[in-house]
């Protein structure tokens, strides 16, 4: 039997333990604490530091300032200018559906709009900048500042946005920009990096070619914010960079003259220079602004231009397909001459129709032209002569010397690579392998004269031109100045380099394969006797500038701006001997149905400089329709020569 004095004792015991256990826990807990409190403040403390401040300090990224396009004189054809904004971050804004309303109520936009903008900033992060409006006028600007102790969380800013001063003048050539797309920021990683509410990027022409050139990198804000991320202060502004400029060899005057001889009318025009390649005019007909895209083109104004059946979405200059027409007619002459499958003596009667294996060939000139030699064949440009040139001469080798000229190639297909068309110059071996059918000698009769199966780009006959003018040489067109850019001068050096070579070998046309935008740009002959190509210039000025002549009613007797060139009408549909009888006049054919008009030049004649090709389409005649627009485009082009010629690279600031 245990005591009470014992119990007592075992009591006191068991208390001591556990008051020592609790004790010692105590002491282990507090020891553990001021371990990691040294552990924190000593140890880890740039680790906490560092997230602190990253939590404290919030980076906004702005859109970077588009480089710029200037024309050959230092002119901005494609700016940026001053636009009015107004920006909300949600996160500072206290009641957000009542700040939209009330600005639904100053600036009166839809419905629509106000739901979109809702579902904008759901979808977004708080802190993120929603645009409200991306290009406020000045008095809608103004109205709002008026009201902005009603709008809390509004920002009225002045931003930087893209400008078309020329709008439809460049409208083909620049392209346009508009909004990011979910396509351009998986095709484009530097799209992807500097990508932030209110970018624009290029979607069409050099715009989109140079975009990685043009689009410059992001200013950055930096900001500190409070533990709910609201902005407290401004810490410091890192400048972004602008984007590069980049001048073109374009003339914005020779441009603006081709958009006005093409008013009303579809149909393109181009001007280059017969030595350097330079384009100094390049117009699509008809055109659009292209300051509609900038902030989201209205949905109507949209459907409008879409169906616009002369198509002005189209860059008719280097993806439009066409027949040439006549207006081969002097390099297939100078393919038959430099093949020596005819003389210049050769003759040929022209009835006005030619019979062979049952079918009936005709020429423009119902009645005949009578005895033809080659000069007047291509002054009158008689049909008859050139079907049995083009049967002498046979359409393999007439393919070969149209891949020389530039036909079927595509042409500065660098700047603008997704539009440029090549076209069709077609041959026996094309035929088989595309239509599976033999090569007919009736085909080879049309192809002769422009018809049939072959389509070229009116660029590509522009080039064809440039290098009949020059003497037969090859050039390379490029419408980007640079400074690598090889001088009139030196060109013309190379070239006589090339022909005392060419003479001293004896040889033939350089090799077909050689690609015509080699980078080693050599200027090579296409011919193989000089006065071949002289005899073919020669007849293309008596065609401009002599009584008969196509084009005698367009000429300019002043030698100064004097010109020489070469009609041609290009078949939309096949003519029936019914319709060939009825002779109508252009206006009584449905227009869909009339033929295209073409005509092709070079001046001044006795100095060749630059290259014409104008394309009307369903003009009916190339002597009516295309030809008078060259009288006052020479006179223009030939009175800025000398402003272009005395101007320096270096002396436009990019």
């Amino acid at each position: 039997m245990i005591s009470d004095g014992e119990s007592t004792f075992k009591k006191i015991n068991t208390i001591n333990r556990r008051m020592f256990i609790f004790s010692a826990a105590k002491a282990v807990v507090f020891f553990g604490i001021v371990g990691r409190l040294f552990s924190l403040q000593i140890s880890e403390n740039k680790k906490y530091l560092t997230l602190s401040d990253k939590n404290r300090l919030r980076e906004w990224r702005l859109p970077p300032i588009r480089g710029e396009f200037l024309d050959y004189f230092g002119k901005t054809i494609a700016g940026n200018l001053k636009v009015y904004q107004l920006h909300v971050v949600p996160e500072q804004v206290e009641n957000f559906r009542y700040l939209i309303v009330r600005l639904k109520d100053i600036l009166g936009f839809s419905d629509q709009k106000l739901k979109e903008l809702i579902k904008k900033k759901n979808n977004q992060k708080p802190w993120e900048t929603l645009i409200i409006s991306e290009n406020l006028s000045w008095d809608e600007f103004a109205k709002v500042n008026f009201y902005l102790h009603e709008l809390s969380g509004a920002k009225p800013v002045i931003s930087i946005g893209r400008s078309y001063p020329y709008k439809e003048n460049y409208t083909h050539v620049l392209g346009y920009v508009a909004q990011v797309s979910p396509k351009d920021l998986s095709n484009n990683e530097i799209i992807q990096d500097r990508n932030v509410p209110g970018l624009r990027v290029g979607k069409s022409g050099l715009e989109k070619t140079f975009e990685n050139e043009l689009i410059g990198t992001n200013s950055i804000q930096r900001y500190e914010v409070n533990a709910f991320g609201k902005r407290i202060n401004q810490i410091d502004h890192e400048e972004g960079q602008k984007g590069k400029t980049i001048r073109l060899t374009i003339d914005s005057e020779v441009q603006k003259l081709t958009h006005e001889l093409l008013k009303g009318r579809a149909g393109s025009i181009s001007v280059m220079d017969i030595y350097t390649g330079e384009i100094i005019a390049m117009n699509s007909s008809p055109s659009f602004d292209p300051n509609l895209f900038l902030y989201g083109i209205d949905p109507e104004k949209w459907k409008e231009i879409k169906k616009n059946p002369l198509k002005p979405l189209l860059n008719k200059t280097i993806s439009g397909l066409y027949s040439p027409g006549s207006t081969i007619k002097p390099m297939v002459a100078l393919s038959a001459l430099d093949n020596n499958v005819i003389s210049p003596d050769m003759t040929v009667y022209c009835k006005g129709k030619v019979e062979m294996y049952g079918h009936t060939y005709h020429c423009w000139k119902k009645k005949g032209h009578g005895y033809m030699k080659l000069s007047n064949a291509i002054k009158q440009s008689c049909d008859i002569y050139f079907y049995e040139v083009a049967r002498l001469l046979g359409v393999d080798r007439l393919q070969e010397t149209a891949f020389k000229f530039g036909l079927g190639k595509p042409i500065i297909s660098d700047s603008f690579p997704n539009e440029v068309k090549k076209g069709v110059v077609p041959s026996t071996k094309w035929k088989k392998k595309y239509i599976g059918e033999n090569w007919y000698l009736g085909e080879t009769f049309i192809t002769g004269i422009g018809q049939g199966y072959i389509q070229t780009n009116p660029l590509q006959l522009c080039l064809m031109t440039a290098q009949l003018a020059n003497g037969g040489y090859k050039i390379y067109p490029k419408i980007v100045v640079s400074n690598e850019d090889e001088t009139y001068e030196q060109i013309k050096f190379k070239m006589m380099e090339e022909s005392i070579e060419l003479k001293e070998k004896k040889n033939s046309l350089i090799d077909v394969t050689q690609d015509l935008l080699s980078t080693e740009k050599r200027y090579s002959p296409l011919y193989r006797n000089q006065e071949n190509v002289k005899f073919v210039l020669d007849a293309m000025f008596r065609s401009t500038n002599e009584v008969y002549g196509t084009s005698y009613r367009s000429r300019l007797d002043d030698p100064k701006y004097q010109f020489a060139g070469k009609t041609g009408t290009s078949q939309v549909k096949r003519i029936t001997e019914a319709e060939r009888e009825l002779d109508l006049d252009v206006e009584q054919i449905p227009y869909e149905q009339r033929d295209h008009a073409w005509f092709v030049a070079f001046g001044p004649y006795k100095d060749p400089r630059y290259a014409v090709s104008i394309l009307v389409e369903h003009g009916g005649s190339g002597s009516k329709a295309a030809a008078p627009m060259a009288k006052e485009l020479f006179k223009l082009i030939i009175d800025r020569h000398e402003l272009r010629k005395n101007i320096k690279k270096d002396s436009v600031k990019v």
